[in-house]
């Protein structure tokens, strides 16, 4: 797939439901839509197509219709992550106060570690308050990947590094 590890789909006719960063120890499975459902099909085209794009540095958002299918917290911190800019980072805490809960940083933590669709809703963008990272499903090795990858693709187009946000958000520094 043009992509730095391997990584299994899944769609339905409404939106992508899973990205699975298939780990060297684990069975790759394919690509997994409803036999027939040409929605489904069409969806993890599209997706695939702009998972290789954003790999290759020539895309930043995703333009896909999601289905992640959690509850309406973990909806709400999906959403909020979908709104961190491509190569920003926030802290748990900075989370947690996006979705009206400033105290709830164990909270998002976990909706984050439920995050079926990664790399679209970006929860790799998400780190420690000391600016460390942190918890990812799938290891912070992949994490710092996904990290590096948007700053140096903002670096090669001129662009500064977006900030990093800490706990208090009183300093900004470029991760």
């Amino acid at each position: 797939m043009g992509v730095p590890f391997p990584i299994a789909l899944t769609a339905t006719a409404r939106g992508l439901t899973c990205i699975r960063i298939v780990l060297t120890n684990e069975p790759a499975s394919p690509d997994s839509p409803v036999p027939g459902n040409r929605e489904a099909e069409r969806i993890l085209e599209t997706t695939a197509e702009q998972l290789v794009a954003y790999f290759a540095g020539r895309r930043r958002n995703f333009d896909l219709p999601l289905a992640p299918g959690g509850t309406p917290f973990q909806e709400r911190c999906w959403d909020q992550l979908q709104r961190i800019p491509y190569g920003a980072t926030i802290s748990y805490a900075e989370l947690a106060r996006r979705v009206g809960n400033p105290k709830a940083c164990r909270a998002v933590g976990a909706a984050n570690g439920r995050n079926p669709i990664p790399i679209v809703i970006p929860c790799h963008r998400v780190i420690g308050s000391s600016g460390k990272l942190h918890g990812f499903a799938y290891g912070l090795d992949i994490k710092r990947q996904l990290i590096d990858l948007e700053i140096a693709s903002l670096s090669a187009s001129g662009e500064p590094a977006a900030p990093t946000i800490d706990i208090d958000s009183k300093q900004r520094s470029s991760f």
